[in-house]
């Protein structure tokens, strides 16, 4: 725990200190260059400066001169010496710099050619100085690679001065195509072109440069940018460019750039060294301080390092003890607690929380009395917690089964009645108690879904979608304001028919109730690619969509039933049965106010079946009510519709809103006793066949 912190201690005193060393070695080495690279490369940039003037003369005048050709030999001395100077530093500059002085020494592999084509007449005066103005540039890049020290002041310093020293070079080439335009008096309209562009180019490099330089830099520039020969170089500037001539006056032009140059070149030497000094200085200085912080920072470091590693030994002692009681809390005890408690078994809670025994310091022993608490809580919490699910879970199925069996005999003792009975107002009644019995074995079977049992019903061959929407409105109390629109023609797995239809229902009913009673329940159905989809729409005031993403969030993921939140116990029953058979519910808003519930039953559990397309007989027993002991809606009034219930209008009206009745129709002779008897005897009949058949077709399952 000890060795990262000072490991990291360590590395970052190392990477400051490498950092430090390396700014100075950076302001070491900068000097270093300047005095090889730096001092040759100035000189040969004045050599050069004052060869191309001398060659511009010689285009001129088509003549060689002996002072061309003593400046060319000072040239090549000075060429020698950079040359030799780069050779020496090479260890020492960049990479980037390596590449300028290559560079470098390529155009000046170029100036035997240059001058053989102003020697023989091949070049003008203008392309001369454009090939010397080529070498030129390279050698200013090299000085751009030569201002690279850390120190952010004397790099600005420094950058300031090469911008002055460029602003020197377009000096010198103004003087050089002006000296060859002295002798035939007139310049062609390139060079006035190029000299204008020279002159925009000095201001804008002196005036950039003097922004940045200091006080003591800037002073000597100042000071000759207010004397005469600058002030009268100015004016002579501006009557060139406006004119396109030379100078009237060639001595007094001469005196007067040789005056200026030698001043511009006097301040920038000056300047240079100054900067060269200031970075020696503050390279010696950065390093003391290295020395200095360094020595104090490695003695903090050992010093720590030292201390670190005794109190380490005794804590790491410590928390290996504690180390191996909190593994064999974690993976031995608390493990062996749950899988008891999974299993069924009694768990002795002072028995399973020991304390944890260790010794050690204050905090270690804090911290072990601190896990003993926490074994402690965990433990009683999660037998208290299997204890109340485990009581709950059998309260719901015991009272589920008891319930369910009287149900089951209550509805054979209704079937027994009805069987018996003749008279239409009492076996109405009868047929409304069966209603009423049949939804109560439904919340019977919620329970028992709630406590991870099976109700138990199943069917081995497919049942009809339609049966099931059938039977789950069948198990609804306000079964009258559901309408049934499109069904296409399928069927369903046996065995989810019973689930499906509890699940279904379920939604039906949470609709109904949660809809105003003058409002229709729709219920549609659809071929899907990915099976067979069951809409349910009420007509209600519908959720806040927050609501309904925690609504299908917990029926995609259903979490353990909480008592406390039994009014949305509908919906619980629905997410353990739609996760049961893989199928996925969900609720959303309805475009006609209200909620709509979609209910998709997966491809592999839809049979398609065309045949269920053609009508059934008139008297034909409704297959999936009668098994699940449901008589006909003959209630429900109104007639059918595709063999479903259709309700009447203003059925359930109060009497208070009834608009006044309608004229009665001419009387029609009332059915004798007999006809109503044989009427009833042949829906007994029809009734009793269909019960026969659950019952020969669940043994079978």
């Amino acid at each position: 725990m000890l060795l990262l912190p000072l490991l990291s201690l360590s590395a970052l005193w190392g990477f400051v200190l490498n950092l430090t060393v390396g700014d100075g070695r950076a302001l070491l080495r900068a000097n270093t260059i300047y005095q090889a690279i730096g001092v040759t490369s100035t000189d040969l940039g004045l050599q050069l400066q004052g060869e191309r003037t001398r060659s511009v003369i010689a285009a001129t005048t088509r003549k060689l001169t002996e002072d061309l050709g003593e400046q060319r030999a000072r040239t090549d001395k000075a060429v020698g010496d950079f040359q030799k100077a780069a050779v020496e530093v090479d260890g020492d500059i960049s990479d980037e710099m390596r590449a300028s002085v290559g560079t470098l020494n390529g155009h000046l592999g170029r100036l035997s050619s240059i001058r053989g084509d102003i020697d023989s007449g091949n070049s003008s005066r203008l392309n001369g100085m454009t090939e010397y103005n080529r070498v030129l540039d390279s050698l200013f890049r090299l000085y751009d690679q030569m201002v690279s020290v850390p120190d952010m002041a004397i790099f600005q310093q420094a950058a300031a001065m090469q911008s002055m020293g460029n602003a020197r070079e377009i000096i010198a080439r103004e003087q050089a195509l002006v000296s060859g335009a002295l002798i035939d008096g007139r310049l062609t309209e390139a060079e006035v072109t190029a000299f204008t562009e020279y002159v925009a180019s000095r201001k804008f490099l002196y005036a950039r440069g003097m922004a940045v330089l200091d006080v003591g830099l800037r002073e000597p520039y100042e000071k000759m940018f207010a004397a005469e020969p600058f002030l009268t170089f100015t004016l002579d500037e501006a009557r060139i460019v406006k004119s396109g001539k030379a100078p009237a006056d060639a001595a007094g032009w001469n005196s007067r750039m040789a005056t200026l140059t030698e001043r511009l070149d006097k301040i920038g030497l000056t300047a240079t060294g100054g900067i060269a000094e200031r970075a020696t200085e503050a390279a010696t200085s950065i390093l003391v301080r290295i020395g200095m912080a360094g020595g104090v920072g490695l003695i903090a470091v050992v010093a720590s390092i030292l201390i670190s590693v005794r109190f380490g030994r005794r804590l790491a002692g410590e928390l290996a003890d504690l180390r191996a009681a909190a593994l064999d809390l974690s993976e031995v005890r608390l493990p062996r607690v749950v899988r008891k408690l999974r299993d069924g078994e009694a768990v002795d809670v002072k028995k399973e929380a020991k304390p944890i025994k260790v010794s050690g310091s204050a905090e270690i022993t804090d911290v072990a009395g601190a896990f003993g608490s926490v074994q402690r809580t965990a433990v009683e919490a999660a037998v208290g917690q299997a204890e109340l699910r485990q009581g709950v879970g059998q309260v719901f199925l015991n009272l589920a089964r008891r319930k369910q069996g009287l149900l089951h005999r209550q509805l054979t003792l209704l079937d027994a009645m009805q069987r018996r009975t003749h008279d239409p107002d009492r076996l109405e009644e009868l047929f409304r108690l069966d209603h009423l019995t049949t939804r109560m074995r439904r919340h019977a079977e919620g329970l028992i879904i709630l406590s991870g049992a099976a109700p138990g019903r199943a069917w081995r061959k497919p049942v009809p979608v339609l049966d099931v929407v059938r039977a789950a409105i069948a198990e609804v109390e306000d079964y009258s304001r559901i309408d049934t629109e499109h069904l296409p023609v399928a069927a369903l797995d046996g065995g989810i028919a019973a689930d499906l239809t509890h699940l279904v229902a379920e939604l039906v009913e949470n609709a109904t109730i949660y809809s105003p009673p003058d409002t229709t329940v729709i219920v549609r159905g659809d071929m899907v690619s990915n099976g067979y989809v069951i809409e349910v729409e009420d007509r209600g005031l519908g959720l806040a969509p927050d609501v309904y993403a925690l609504v299908n969030a917990r029926l995609a993921d259903p979490p353990e039933f909480d008592l406390a939140d039994s009014d949305r116990l509908g919906l619980f029953v629905v997410a353990k049965l739609a996760r049961r058979h893989g199928i996925q519910v969900t609720l959303r808003a309805s475009p006609f106010g209200g909620t709509g519930a979609i209910v998709l039953i997966p491809r592999k559990l839809v049979t398609e079946q065309d045949a269920l397309a053609a009508p059934a007989p008139a008297d034909a027993p409704e297959e999936l009510p009668s098994r699940t002991g449901k008589k006909p809606l003959a209630v429900v009034g109104g007639g059918h519709h595709n063999g479903l219930p259709r309700r009447v209008r203003q059925t359930n009206l109060s009497p208070k809103l009834s608009p006044p009745p309608a004229p009665e129709p001419e009387s029609k002779p009332e059915r004798s006793p007999d006809e109503v008897r044989d009427l009833f005897s042949a829906f007994q009949r029809g009734t009793q066949r269909a019960r026969q058949e659950e019952d020969n077709e669940g043994d079978d399952s």
